[in-house]
């Protein structure tokens, strides 16, 4: 072989291991919750990968800032987290500690669900006697579906923004997943209108979303104040109050101890229900509503 033949071979050689580099290249995306790791994966599909610091069995107010959060942090190019306090705990010290620019407050990969919808509770006076309030409003909007679809489409212009080479594809994918959720809100609300005028017990105020979209009337929380558990007078209070006026169900989220509304259902005969609070792995944001919603329908039944 001529050396002329060995350097256009080798040649070949290059520009194909280049060009597959740059169809392989992914850019990284640090979810905080599973949610918007759901999310941005049906948006992104192959040009992104998604790592999620939560599941839908944790708490994400509490959460430990541990190394091996820190170094998934310090490789993302883009940030995608619910925002409003919601990670108040334990999100700053993760980007303090990962010194990566490009996803710091202000930052093209900095993305808050919460910056691209109105939230609701915003409190009018900031007191910490009132329990664990956050002072942007209600962080738990994932329950609602109207704005899952503004944050979907921020999202993927944030995207085309951070990786502007696959525009296309998220452009492509934002809207296919827009007219499959529009959709799917129009298919649940007929389906679940029977949901409509229920009255709920919650364990923690995290279904107020979930409550405006549904129709659902909260009558009582199990937590005297945010974040506070119940002690045994206001759970008393709060018995004889139901069996004067009761309630169609108890809610909670699946990761909260349900020591307190399971001893509520007994006494007062109220069905109980742990509702998976995120999305579960591999699981889809359509199939978790899917789900979530099933489940709320069979308690009120």
């Amino acid at each position: 072989m001529s050396i002329r033949l060995k350097k256009s071979v080798w040649l070949c050689v290059l520009l194909l291991s280049l060009c597959s580099n740059s169809v392989v290249a992914r850019i990284n995306v640090f979810a905080c919750e599973p949610e918007w790791a759901a999310l941005t994966r049906t948006l992104g599909g192959n040009a992104v990968e998604v790592y999620s610091a939560t599941t839908a069995q944790q708490d994400p107010h509490h959460i430990q800032a541990r190394p091996s959060l820190i170094a998934r942090v310090r490789r993302a190019d883009l940030l995608v987290c619910t925002g409003a306090e919601l990670e108040l705990g334990w999100l700053p010290l993760l980007l303090r500690k990962s010194g990566n620019g490009n996803i710091q407050p202000n930052a093209q990969g900095h993305f808050m669900a919460a910056d691209h919808i109105t939230l609701l509770e915003k409190p009018a006076v900031l007191d910490r006697s009132l329990g664990d309030i956050h002072a942007a409003g209600n962080p738990h909007f994932h329950f609602d579906p109207y704005r899952i679809l503004q944050i979907a489409r921020a999202l993927t212009t944030r995207l085309t923004k951070i990786d502007p080479a696959n525009s296309d594809l998220y452009q492509k994918n934002g809207m296919d997943f827009s007219q499959k959720w529009n959709q799917a809100i129009q298919k649940w609300e007929q389906e679940f209108k029977a949901l409509q005028g229920k009255r709920i017990v919650v364990s923690h105020n995290n279904w107020v979303y979930l409550e405006q979209w549904l129709g659902l009337k909260r009558v009582a929380t199990l937590e005297p104040k945010p974040g506070i558990p119940p002690t045994s007078a206001h759970l008393s209070k709060m018995l004889a109050r139901l069996k004067q006026n009761p309630a169609d169900m108890i809610l909670y989220a699946n990761y909260q101890n349900d020591k307190s509304a399971r001893w509520l259902s007994q006494k007062t005969g109220i069905p109980v229900i742990g509702l998976p609070f995120s999305v579960s792995e591999k699981e889809s944001l359509m199939q978790w509503f899917e789900r979530f919603l099933n489940q709320l329908l069979s308690a009120g039944s």
